[in-house]
C-alpha cells in the first residue's frame, strides 16, 4: 500500500510538472505564430521600402543624413516590437477597465491639437517639448476598445435603439466629429467605416445603421454641390492630368498644378514600374519629384520599384494578416475578446485599402498612411501595441484549451 501510495504521489507530481511546463511553454510562445511571421515579414519589407522611398527626401532637406527617417522609424519600430510582445503576455481583460478612461483621453487629446499653432491651418498634431503625435492613431484604438466592451457588456440588446444603437452612434459621432474639424477626412473615413463594421458584426439592426449612411451621403453631397465645400480637390481628382495642366487659380489660391502634383507624380511612379518594376531601389520619381515619398505615398515608390507583381504580393500578405486576426477573433474565449481583434484588425485592412486607393486616385488625396510602411513614430508605435493585443486574445485562447 505504502508502495502503491509513493507511486501515486510521483504520478501526481508529474502530472502537475506537465501542466506546468506546458503553461509555461504558452506563456513563451503561445500566441499564434502564423500571424506573427506575416506581420514582421510585413514590417521588414515595409522598413526597406521606407528606406528606399526616404533617403533622397532625407538627404536633402536633413543636412546630408540619408538615414534620417529609417533611423528614426527603426528604432519606433523595435520600441513597438517589445511592446507588442510585452502585451502579447497580458492578459487582454484588464483592458475592460481602460475603456472608458483610453476613450476620453484621445477625445481630450483630439481637442487639445485643434489649439496648438499651426501655419497651414491643419491641426492633427500635439507637441509635448520634442515630441509630437497624432491624437488621431491613438483615437482608432481608443474606439475600438470602448466598443468592444460595451457590445460585449451589452451582446444581448444590440438590437435595440436605445442601448446597440444610440450610445455606440453618439461615441462615434464625437469621435468623428474631432477628426473632421483638423480637417482629416481619409482618418474620419476610416473611423466611420471602422466604427459602423464594429457595430453592425456586433448585432446593431442594419436598417440603423443604412439610414445614417444614406443621411450622411446626401449630406455631403448637398456640401459639395450646394455649398461648394472641396469642390477644387473633387475636380482634381476626378481629372488629375488636366488639373495638372490648368494654370488657373483655385480658390484656395493655388494652382490647378499644385493641387495634382502629389497625385500625378503618384500615377507617374506606378505606371513606370510596369509589371516587374524598375528594381530595388531604382525609384525616379523618390528624386524630389514626388512630394515626401516616406510619408502617404510610400507605396507609389514601392510599385515602381518593385511593379505590379511586387504590389499584388504585399497586397497579399495584408489579406493574409486580416485572414489570420479574423480566425484569432473567431477563436476568442469571449464576446470582448473576439470583438478586440476583429477591430483592429479591420482597422488594418481599412487603413490599406483607403491608401492604396489614395495612391492610385480611385479616393480624392486626403492624406492617410499605409500601415508599416508609412514614416510616423506614433503609427508604428500604436499599430505594434494593438498587434500585440491580438497576440494577447489569440494566447488566451489557446490557454483555455490546456
Amino acid at each position: 500500500m505504502a508502495v502503491e501510495r509513493s507511486a501515486s504521489r510521483r504520478s501526481d507530481g508529474s502530472d502537475r510538472g506537465r501542466q506546468l511546463r506546458r503553461k509555461f511553454f504558452n506563456l513563451a510562445t503561445g500566441f499564434d505564430m502564423n500571424f506573427f511571421v506575416l506581420l514582421m515579414v510585413i514590417l521588414i519589407i515595409g522598413l526597406a521600402t521606407l528606406y528606399s522611398a526616404s533617403h533622397v527626401y532625407a538627404f536633402n532637406y536633413n543636412g546630408g543624413d540619408s538615414f534620417f527617417y529609417i533611423r528614426k522609424q527603426g528604432l519606433f519600430a523595435a520600441f513597438g516590437l517589445v511592446a507588442m510582445l510585452g502585451i502579447s503576455m497580458v492578459d487582454y481583460h484588464v483592458l475592460h477597465r481602460f475603456a472608458w478612461i483610453a476613450w476620453l483621453g484621445s477625445i481630450g487629446l483630439l481637442v487639445l491639437a485643434l489649439f496648438m499653432p499651426s501655419e497651414t491651418g491643419i491641426r492633427r498634431w500635439v507637441q509635448v517639448g520634442s515630441i509630437t503625435f497624432q491624437p488621431s492613431e491613438i483615437a482608432k484604438f481608443a474606439l475600438v476598445l470602448l466598443f468592444a466592451h460595451l457590445i460585449s457588456l451589452n451582446h444581448k440588446k444590440m438590437k435595440t435603439f436605445g442601448v446597440g444603437f444610440l450610445p455606440l452612434f453618439g461615441i462615434l459621432i464625437v469621435t468623428c466629429g474631432l477628426v473632421v474639424i483638423e480637417p482629416h477626412l481619409s482618418g474620419t473615413l476610416l473611423i466611420a467605416i471602422l466604427g459602423f463594421s464594429m457595430m453592425y458584426i456586433g448585432g446593431v439592426r442594419g436598417w440603423y445603421l443604412l439610414a445614417v449612411v444614406v443621411a450622411g451621403v446626401v449630406g455631403v453631397v448637398f456640401m459639395v454641390l450646394v455649398l461648394g465645400y472641396e469642390q477644387d480637390r473633387i475636380a482634381v481628382w476626378l481629372h488629375p492630368m488636366e488639373s495638372f495642366a490648368n494654370e488657373i487659380t483655385f480658390a484656395d489660391g493655388m494652382s490647378g498644378r499644385d493641387h495634382a502634383w502629389q497625385t500625378v507624380q503618384s500615377l507617374f511612379a506606378i505606371g513606370s514600374g510596369g509589371l516587374l518594376g524598375q528594381g530595388p531601389g531604382n525609384s525616379r520619381q523618390k528624386h524630389l519629384f514626388l512630394p515626401e515619398p516616406q510619408n502617404d505615398f510610400v507605396f507609389a515608390v514601392f510599385c515602381e520599384e518593385m511593379g505590379f507583381v511586387g504590389a499584388v504580393l504585399v497586397l497579399l500578405l495584408f489579406a493574409l494578416l486580416m485572414w489570420r486576426g479574423f480566425k484569432i477573433a473567431m477563436k476568442a474565449p469571449d464576446k470582448f475578446g473576439c470583438m478586440l481583434a476583429l477591430g483592429l484588425t479591420l482597422q488594418i485592412g481599412i487603413q490599406v485599402a483607403i491608401n492604396v486607393a489614395v495612391v492610385t486616385n480611385l479616393f480624392p488625396n486626403t492624406g492617410i498612411s499605409l500601415p508599416f510602411f508609412s514614416y510616423g513614430g506614433t503609427s508604428i508605435l500604436m499599430l505594434m501595441a494593438q498587434m500585440g493585443v491580438v497576440l494577447s486574445v489569440s494566447r488566451q485562447s489557446r490557454m483555455e484549451k490546456i
